[in-house]
């Protein structure tokens, strides 16, 4: 039988209204979002078509934007916990405006160089750590509870618009006008963001006791670690992510030698994931109103098992239509599961360690995703491609063993709120 939990509400079939405040933090997400994915995108390309780099460089470069997430995430968790979380993110954002627009400014004096490419893209992704952190903490002090679950699948929606258009964007800009102008377009859409975010009316928090900061961390991560319903989470969202980049490291490969794919077709296959992402955050709020709790959440590993399949399938079906619904999957599935394991998170977590507790689980993922690429490559190169593309399957079937066995599954609806 479900589990049902005393003080728990049902989720009402119609939703109230977000109000101004949220609206405006949902358009800097996108904003902000759009930024880093052109960002993203036209920095390897300004590091092998202006400055000549080879692959080592590029890894290079590729390792230094993504650092932020894996050093500054839990730190920023406790920032957010101690002062205000529109402002943490305004100063963060402005940050990244900094860094997007040095770039053009030392492509013109002719100073740019990899090791300076690498230090900017850090700085401009410490933007992303603090909306990463920040918003889910902040979304609970604008909007009312029962709207969670949509105000999260908004947030969603904008990240998963990103993901699928930003690279497209930059490529395009950066074949029509060059590389600069990517930047620039970068830098005028995270300034909107700052715009939107001052205009953000945050309430006001009580005052919290001031500890040492790493008494502060050892309570947010204490509490996700011993909560019941949030280990369970931690730890679907860690072996999802080592079996992710497990198949990310070998899939490239694995496309070109067994699929026979060429560059667009693996382009395409790639896409199809940005695709079922935002066809996943449009279909949730309907997910969340026909299935329970539990049901719901289940739908991001159980789908995220299914395109697991179709990919070890392509082993003998060399099929490309097989391996773009594979990632179709692997979008919707887990925007679904991201929306309702967040507002999860909100309603067991008390809002003095939302931050702190966001930034455990960012920082466990984020750090899964590096084990997981070096697992994949170290396989992939031993073993073949289609020995890694069988072993990110498995490590799919761990991580929906852990939900389907613990309590979160059996919920009939989102637990009463932790004060």
């Amino acid at each position: 039988m479900p589990q049902d939990f005393s003080g728990a509400c049902a989720t009402p079939p119609s939703t109230p209204g977000l109000g101004t405040p949220f609206h405006r933090l949902a358009w800097s997400n996108l904003l902000a979002q759009s930024a880093e994915q052109i960002g993203l995108a036209a920095a390897p390309m300004v590091a092998v078509l202006s400055l000549g780099a080879g692959p080592g460089a590029t890894g290079f470069l590729t390792a230094l934007q993504s650092l932020p997430f894996l050093l500054l995430s839990f730190p920023a968790g406790v920032l957010v916990d101690r002062f205000s979380r529109r402002r943490l993110m305004t100063l963060a954002e402005m940050c990244r405006v900094i860094a997007l627009l040095a770039l053009p400014a030392l492509m013109l004096l002719g100073s740019l160089n990899i090791a300076l490419l690498g230090l900017l893209g850090f700085a401009g992704a410490t933007g992303t750590v603090a909306f990463s952190v920040a918003a889910p903490a902040l979304v609970p002090a604008l909007v009312p509870r029962e709207a969670w679950s949509a105000a999260n699948g908004r947030l969603e929606l904008a990240r998963s618009t990103a993901f699928a258009l930003g690279p497209a964007l930059a490529g395009a800009l950066i074949g029509w006008a060059g590389v600069s102008q990517a930047f620039v377009l970068a830098a005028v859409l995270s300034s909107g963001a700052v715009l939107l975010l001052r205009g953000i009316a945050e309430p006001v928090r009580p005052a919290q006791p001031r500890r040492h900061f790493w008494a502060d961390l050892k309570e947010g991560a204490g509490f996700a670690w011993f909560h019941p319903l949030l280990r369970p989470i931690l730890l679907t969202a860690v072996f999802w992510n080592l079996s992710w980049f497990v198949l990310q490291a070998a899939y490239v490969p694995y496309a070109v030698h067994v699929l026979g794919l060429n560059a667009v077709g693996i382009g395409t296959t790639l896409a199809m994931s940005g695709a079922g992402m935002v066809l996943g955050a449009l279909l949730a709020p309907r997910v969340a109103r026909h299935l329970s709790f539990g049901a719901a959440i289940l739908i991001g590993p159980v789908l995220s098992v299914a395109a697991a399949a179709l990919m070890a399938a392509t082993g003998w079906v060399h099929s490309m239509a097989v391996a773009a619904g594979a990632f179709f999957l692997f979008g919707a599935g887990p925007i679904i599961w991201s929306i309702n394991q967040t507002t999860l998170r909100q309603s067991v977590t008390p809002d003095a360690l939302l931050g702190r507790v966001s930034a455990f689980f960012l920082t466990a993922n984020t750090g899964a995703r590096p084990l997981g690429a070096a697992l994949g490559g170290v396989i992939g190169a031993t073993y073949g491609p289609r020995c890694a593309i069988f072993l990110a399957a498995g490590g799919f079937l761990v991580q929906a063993a852990i939900i389907l066995g613990s309590t979160v599954a059996r919920l009939e609806r989102l637990p009463a709120p932790t004060t």
